[in-house]
């Protein structure tokens, strides 16, 4: 990063750039001063709130589009705001989500500066660095799954690191990544430039305009409120950086946008002899550093290990916010330290001179993108996490086409601004949890095993007590603690048991899963759900409707919703998904049919924003079905095993094994509790029961459950242990196996169809393919070879090869129990030809199973051969008989809903 006061001198034009060649080129062109004004307009099409990089972006791509009726509105000036700081880096070692973005923001860089725009860029690459074991198989397992996928990058040893960047002091390093595709470029002359082409495809910048309230009229965008008067608009983006939470709220109802600004510490040094413009840029990890090349010097910027949230001490934003950024050099000394250390020519730095300027932080550090659940057409583009120009580029297409479209183009599910709940919009949460995001952008990502530690126990089971006094260790997932596993060894006394260091070999409280794992096999084991999304859906309570009407109206809807048959009998359940038009996945549910006219509906947990709003955007006008968020109300818990039954039958003082058949539910006591909804399902694929307990009697139902089923044998256990019997049980997991770009028959849901409904969401997309045929197939594979005591791990996001080609990537993985092995899921296609047609592409069992076929997955650079599986593997249950007159087995069932 960087104040424009240091921008004396930009890099020296088209050195070491890229090359591209575009048919007209005016090579004469500069970044001219950009038309605004301060007349506000009564109207346009699309008012864009900011405008920094991301907002010009997004303004260049809908003039691009043929869109020409935009008013971006500032504060101050264009390009005045934060956009003008920035490192300017441009790397692309990152998930493919994220990567196929920065790609897009590279291409549309190039093509500025072939238009003759002066905008710094430079193709330098970068040097990724590792002091420790860990962060080399970090690295190794990014090189794996990024090298198939289109990325240059390559190991490196501490020569080959030294003769590309001479001044590195390679010493500790255990070695690094080359990125030859990574760059620099100037935000600032980036941001002015996309300002100027949107300008002159008709874009209208208005200035010094503080926007007071955002209008709405039925929860859709109507205009906005100004100090210069009101606009009337279709379309309103908060563009607005650091503000934008502020932004957020200045409608009714507020818009949930949680980012809030960290301080953000760098150093530019003055020239050092022999600093050349196409040194690589350096990201030290472990040092929490990164550094480049500067006007012939140095600029080293840290992601500290505990940052600094700005503006502390005020309740917003003030105006004259850069008085409020001072330098501190006791906090960021430490990374100054270490950056002398790991290049040793800053020590001849003279004056080196530090400076403090605002990052706009996410509370799970990735970009927050997409059309808002509170407000129709209010969509969000913030949230960059430090680096602005990485993302501005792909991310202004991204959101030009969703609003031209209607609906997003790619995917962006782990951006999508509706992951968040009123909690992650808390002033005080963001301040917590901004101290820790900051840093994590250079932790080791150790996978399932790396919990954010601030702003935690924020909603909470009521169990949550009583299970942390019984050795559990916690996880978040949208804010809810979950037990990840549970440590045997803890008495109730002390500090409760926390997680061990992280590793991506066996987990080092794999033990204690595996104990887990028996008391579900061998007796009864019981898993606090309560994080899962609950949601009331039935017809309109009115006198004058008649209860046929209400019930045939609340069936209906469903239907054109759900790929299953939801017309089942009362105390029935069914599992289904929700698709999109294209037969994508938009929910993977259970609804529960509680009386002919309201069904509940069990979502994952990461649903509860998203999935309730996608159904309120096809809720009948008319008013006559009704939602509720009911999550609170319920405390769940699955209680599975051979003695399950049992065990419930005793309790509840019902013979569950006669009076509950499979997915059906059975409202029963437990103990002295009324109205316990026990459903004939589990969460895990094994057998058992999962209770729907109201909340005010769960700590009641829970003791009588461990009390009693001391004498089965009962244990806890936790999500961790959950999440690898799915797997086992060849169960796809939302968000990871289950997205808007796959399909129940890609997935091998089949089951969960029925394409003789006369119509649902997603019919003639699955029609089509079960005509045509799938060209991508979710398969099992078992690693047969792989060492579960002494090899690295399968954790997801793996390469699998056939035959030496590439031909898909791991979506989950884990340790089946039952197999005694690594298992893990991942979408199948055929390798890329030149003559690629459908019918070359199409995927059938006989080639994935073809005797012809060997499979092998590469785990951080090394390859174990793996069995792929259409079917799960068959398993011998052992099914205890629970009595001698018993005469019902719960069913081991194929699909239930993910959390």
């Amino acid at each position: 990063m960087f104040l424009t006061r240091w921008q004396k001198r930009l890099y020296l034009k088209k050195l070491n750039r890229w090359s591209i060649s575009l048919s007209s080129c005016d090579c004469t062109r500069t970044h001219s001063t950009i038309n605004h004004e301060s007349v506000l307009p009564t109207q346009a099409q699309v008012v864009i709130c900011g405008t920094g990089v991301v907002a010009n972006s997004l303004a260049y791509h809908l003039v691009e589009n043929g869109w020409s009726d935009i008013v971006l509105i500032d504060q101050g000036k264009p390009c005045g705001g934060t956009s003008h700081f920035g490192s300017g880096t441009l790397g692309l070692f990152k998930p493919v989500a994220e990567r196929n973005i920065i790609m897009y923001s590279i291409k549309l860089y190039r093509q500025l500066e072939a238009k003759g725009y002066d905008i710094g860029l430079k193709q330098c690459g970068s040097l990724n660095l590792a002091q420790t074991k860990d962060r080399m198989i970090a690295l190794k397992r990014r090189i794996a799954y990024s090298s198939p996928t289109g990325l240059h990058c390559e190991m490196l040893g501490k020569n080959e690191l030294k003769r590309l960047h001479p001044f590195l002091n390679t010493d500790d390093l255990e070695g690094g990544v080359w990125v030859p595709e990574d760059g620099v470029a100037d935000p600032q002359a980036i941001c002015k430039s996309l300002a100027k082409l949107a300008s002159e495809g008709g874009a209208h910048y208005v200035t010094n305009c503080h926007i007071q309230k955002v209008v709405t009229e039925e929860d859709r965008i109507k205009g906005v409120h100004t100090s210069r008067g009101f606009i009337h608009c279709e379309y309103f983006v908060n563009c607005a950086g650091m503000w934008a939470r502020e932004v957020g709220n200045l409608c009714s109802p507020k818009v949930r946008v949680p980012v809030y600004p960290a301080e953000h510490f760098y150093v530019t040094t003055s020239p050092l002899p022999g600093i050349g413009v196409d040194l690589p840029c350096i990201r030290d990890f472990d040092s929490h550093i990164y550094a480049r090349e500067y006007n012939s010097g140095f600029l080293v910027g840290g992601f500290e290990k505990i940052a600094k949230p700005a503006f502390l001490n005020m309740k917003l934003i003030p105006p004259d916010w850069k008085k409020d950024m001072p330098s501190d050099w006791t906090h960021f000394m430490p990374y100054w330290e270490k950056a002398m250390s790991r290049i040793p020519i800053l020590k001849d730095a003279v004056y080196p001179t530090l400076a403090n300027s605002p990052d706009t932080i996410t509370p799970n550090g990735k970009w927050i993108l997409g059309e808002t659940p509170e407000i129709d057409n209010y969509f969000v583009a913030v949230g960059m996490n430090g680096n602005p120009l990485q993302g501005a580029g792909g991310i202004g297409k991204a959101m030009a086409e969703w609003i031209i479209e209607g609906k997003p183009t790619q995917e962006h599910l782990a951006f999508d601004v509706q992951r968040f709940l009123d909690l992650h919009n808390n002033r005080m949460y963001l301040q917590e949890r901004t101290k820790e995001v900051v840093g994590r952008h250079y932790s080791i990502p150790y996978p399932h095993q790396n919990e954010y530690k601030n702003a935690r126990k924020l909603r909470c089971s009521p169990l949550f007590s009583v299970l942390e006094k019984r050795g559990a260790v916690f996880g978040t997932r949208m804010g809810y603690e979950r037990p990840l596993y549970f440590d045997t060894t803890y008495n109730g006394k002390g500090s409760p048991p926390e997680m061990p260091p992280g590793t991506f070999y066996k987990p080092k409280f794999f033990d204690f899963m595996l104990e887990e794992y028996h008391a579900c096999r061998e007796s009864v084991g019981i898993i606090d759900m309560s994080s899962f999304s609950k949601m009331k859906i039935q017809g309109k309570q009115d006198m004058n409707d008649d209860t046929e009407s209400q019930c045939n109206g609340v069936v209906d809807w469903l239907q054109s919703l759900c790929t299953n048959d939801v017309n089942i009998p009362v105390g029935g359940i069914v599992h289904t998904g929700m698709l999109n038009e294209r037969g994508g996945y938009e929910n993977d549910c259970l609804l529960v049919r509680e009386r002919e006219n309201c069904y509940l509906m069990v979502s994952p947990t990461s649903q509860q924003t998203r999935v309730l709003d996608w159904l309120k955007d096809h809720l009948p006008k008319d008013e006559s079905i009704q939602l509720a968020d009911i999550t609170s109300m319920y405390t769940v818990v699955n209680i599975i095993g051979p003695k399950a039954g049992a065990l419930i039958s005793e309790l509840s003082q019902t013979d569950v094994d006669i009076n509950v058949q499979p997915f059906t539910y059975k409202t029963v006591n437990i103990g002295y509790a009324s109205d316990v909804m026990m459903m004939a399902f589990t969460h895990t694929g094994e057998p058992g029961f999962c209770l729907y307990i109201p909340s005010e009697y769960a700590l009641h139902v829970y003791d009588r459950l461990i009390t009693v089923g001391f004498d089965y044998g009962i244990r806890d256990v936790g999500s961790l242990t959950q999440r690898f019997m799915r797997i086992e049980k060849f169960i796809p997991f939302w968000a990871e196996d289950l997205t808007r770009d796959t399909t129940p028959f890609e997935a091998g849901c089949n089951h969960v169809v029925k394409l003789d409904k006369e119509y649902f969401i997603g019919k003639f997309a699955l029609q089509r393919q079960k005509d045509q045929g799938i060209t991508k197939r979710l398969v099992m594979f078992i690693l047969d070879d792989l060492d579960p005591d002494k090899d690295i791990w399968s954790w997801g996001l793996e390469p699998i090869y056939r035959n030496g080609k590439f031909v898909g990537t791991v979506t989950s993985a884990g340790y089946g129990f039952t197999m005694e092995k690594l298992v893990c899921l991942a979408y199948i296609r055929r390798p890329f030809t030149d003559n690629r047609n459908r019918n070359h592409m199409v995927i059938t069992n006989d080639y994935i199973l073809s005797p012809t076929a060997k499979y092998e997955i590469d785990i951080a650079g090394t390859r174990f051969p793996v069995t792929p599986k259409i079917h799960t593997p068959c398993v011998n249950i052992n099914m205890q008989k629970v009595s001698d007159d018993s005469q019902y087995v719960p069913k081991v069932i194929s699909q239930i809903p993910r959390n």
